[in-house]
């Protein structure tokens, strides 16, 4: 059997690829059809852009509901604490994500000008609203939420839904949709062309650039005006317990990990380099190395909270003792060693069946071609978006 501490690090490391692979392969369509309504100035534009993502949206949605699941599994009390406590907030993500395959299926079934706009707006609410609620998410957790436990673990959160957008969550929230409408705009500059090629390439100069200020200005808020934390006394191998350490409150002790290996300062200044080198690249009409530079600077942008809070997964601003973290809110062994066998057989399928969609559905995409497969790209939409509420369907009454 492997060993104990040894599973608990594979398992946050594996959580975080799931985090980074949902941000980099779902942001990718969020961003694209955060756009939607401003981009495309018309229906056959608009329709350029939805089927850039149409035929991998709904496989790259994997990520979330994997990560969602594995934190389930892996980390219980994060999930129990995390899901009762930030129910609106989560709850209003649910509502967003549902939109999307239902825009997807009714968008088509009527030609008319005013139908299909909602339903546009609709793929826009889907697609803005998460990565925002998400990055609100993630600030409030590197300040800590107002949590606690009792003798019997049974956890009870004390904040409310509008605590949650205080000015650091927010900031965080517009770090994360920019990103991702920087990602989807270079998405779009690589597989269209003409007008709207030309329009994505202005919103992305824009964003990619606020993606570097805004992350860059995050850093320097966290290090000068948030209170990190430093727990002590923890055993590593020791039982799913947050109450048998101690946690120690401090300015600055985000940076710790950093200074202690300072290696890692590579990661969140890769994050700004590779968000303007983004930018230049668009610049340049290099379309294909923008998207690998908005890639590789939401990898980092992600990864850099991850690296600054470890081992802590969610902090407690009210009791600092009921702080989580990876080594003391996992499950048993036995759970996660066979959910890591399990996931070093699936893990790889879903890699190569990515890649070979992305490969498969490559090339550019013009008014043109929209207009000689009308009837072949509504069938494929429809299928995908009915697919998916199927499975949603089949995966409530679980």
């Amino acid at each position: 059997m492997i060993d104990y501490e040894i599973l608990k690090l594979v398992w946050w490391l594996f959580v975080g690829v799931l985090l980074v692979g949902f941000a980099v392969m779902d942001g990718q369509d969020m961003g694209v059809r955060s756009l939607l309504p401003f981009l495309g100035k018309n229906d056959t534009e608009r329709r350029v852009m939805i089927t850039t993502v149409a035929p991998q949206w709904d496989g790259n949605q994997v990520w979330l509901l994997t990560g969602g699941g594995a934190i389930f599994a892996a980390w219980p009390l994060v999930y129990a604490t995390a899901f009762s406590g930030l129910y609106w907030a989560l709850f209003i993500v649910l509502a967003a994500l549902i939109l999307r395959p239902v825009a997807f299926d009714y968008r088509s079934r009527v030609p008319a000008e005013k139908w299909r706009t909602s339903w546009d707006w609709a793929l826009f609410i889907g697609s803005f609203v998460p990565p925002i609620i998400f990055g609100v998410a993630f600030g409030n957790m590197l300040q800590g939420v107002p949590c606690h436990f009792d003798e019997t673990l049974r956890s009870t959160y004390t904040g409310s839904f509008w605590a949650l957008l205080n000015p650091f969550a927010l900031l965080c929230g517009v770090v994360s949709i920019a990103m991702i409408i920087f990602h989807g705009a270079n998405y779009l500059i690589l597989r269209t062309t003409g007008q709207l090629q030309a329009r994505a390439r202005k919103v992305g100069l824009m964003a990619g650039t606020a993606t570097a200020v805004l992350f860059a200005l995050g850093g320097i808020w966290v290090y000068f005006g948030i209170q990190g934390y430093v727990a002590t006394d923890i055993n590593p191998a020791g039982v799913a317990n947050p109450l048998l350490k101690n946690v120690q409150v401090s300015d600055g002790a985000w940076f710790t990990n950093f200074f202690n290996y300072p290696v890692l300062f590579v990661v969140p200044v890769l994050g700004i380099a590779a968000a303007l080198i983004g930018v230049l690249c668009e610049y340049v009409w290099r379309p294909l190395s923008a998207v690998l530079a908005s890639a590789v600077s939401i990898l980092c942008i992600v990864l850099t909270p991850l690296i600054a809070m470890f081992p802590f997964i969610l902090p407690s601003s009210s009791h600092p003792v009921s702080s989580l973290t990876m080594w003391d809110c996992t499950s048993s062994q036995l759970t996660l060693q066979v959910m890591f066998i399990v996931t070093l057989i699936f893990l790889p399928i879903v890699l190569i069946y990515t890649g070979w969609a992305y490969k498969v559905m490559s090339g550019k995409l013009t008014a043109q071609y929209i207009k000689e497969n009308d009837y072949v790209l509504h069938l494929l939409v429809c299928r995908v978006a009915f697919s998916d509420c199927l499975r949603r369907f089949d995966g409530s009454h679980v």
